[in-house]
């Protein structure tokens, strides 16, 4: 059973009694749910093959009168959702630097069943700032048009401003040469993909040799692989050469499908399959 679903179960009760009237407007627990879910995928730092750092505080930003009907079950609401995302960390491998927790509060610029969610990453000898990251409105209110090379994000995606790790994973040695035949393409930051390993994907026929840190798929110029789909994001996703090699959604509008699976992140092996948009990327790589 899902996490979401048991979330919902689990509030029935509460729903269907103390909740009963104060849900009436747009704003929903499953939704919030929802987004916070969310929050932790796109906010997901890798800090090695054994640890991804997830959010660890977050806030949920309601409307004035929502708020206001709100407030009086806001320790509740907030342990139930706080219990959610746990669970759900539980259930993709996540961790987290400190104690988890979730907030309301009100913002007088949301309009009534309008919400937005900020996130951030605190460990737990640090003390807590007040300045989060500004996120684009929640549902039924259209974000801003994205900044030249952004990725573009569907209303009521949670984004995020999470804090970088504090110590840079160390460098990897330079990878060997590229592989034999076909359209190879070097991006740039090349020079750290695994030692004893090629990696490259095959895009409409054309091979790109993966060599750097990360490589970029997306329909923007500045994407280290472009890819010329409308279904496909500016910036859509990223590979990450590594052992083992990943690939992880950036906040597109349409999402990633890789062997099949609709996913947030996912592990890749040779020949595995990136569906972006209606373009299909073939991952690969060889030792030697």
């Amino acid at each position: 059973m899902g996490v979401l679903k048991k979330f919902e179960q689990r509030l029935e009760g509460l729903v269907n009694g103390t909740f009963a009237k104060v849900f009436k407007s747009e704003v929903q627990p499953v939704e919030i749910a929802g987004a916070l879910q969310r929050e932790c995928d796109n906010n997901a730092s890798i800090w090695n093959r054994d640890r991804t750092v997830v959010p660890n505080d977050f806030i949920v930003e309601l409307s004035p009168h929502d708020h206001e009907r709100l407030s009086p079950y806001s320790g509740q609401l907030g342990t139930e959702l706080a219990g959610m995302v746990r669970e759900y960390a539980e259930a993709q491998r996540y961790t987290f630097m400190g104690p988890l927790q979730v907030n309301l509060e009100k913002a007088d610029d949301l309009d009534t069943g309008l919400y937005r969610v900020r996130s951030r990453t605190l460990a737990a000898e640090e003390p807590q700032p007040q300045q989060y990251a500004p996120q684009q409105p929640g549902y039924d209110r259209p974000p801003a048009a994205p900044a030249p090379g952004a990725p573009w994000q569907q209303p009521g995606a949670a984004q995020f401003n999470a804090p970088p790790p504090p110590a840079a994973p160390p460098a990897m040695p330079p990878g060997p040469p590229a592989p034999a035949g076909g359209n190879v393409r070097n991006f740039p930051g090349a020079g750290h993909g695994g030692a004893g390993v090629r990696r490259w994907v095959e895009v409409n026929g054309a091979r790109h040799q993966i060599t750097g840190s990360a490589c970029v798929l997306g329909r923007s110029t500045e994407a280290d692989v472009r890819i010329d789909d409308p279904g496909v994001s500016r910036k859509h996703a990223e590979i990450r050469p590594g052992t083992p090699s990943m690939v992880l959604d950036l906040g597109s509008t349409n999402g990633i499908v890789v062997d099949g699976q609709h996913t947030q992140r996912a592990t890749l092996r040779d020949g595995s399959r990136i569906v972006v948009g209606s373009t299909t990327i073939v991952y690969r790589q060889v030792e030697g």
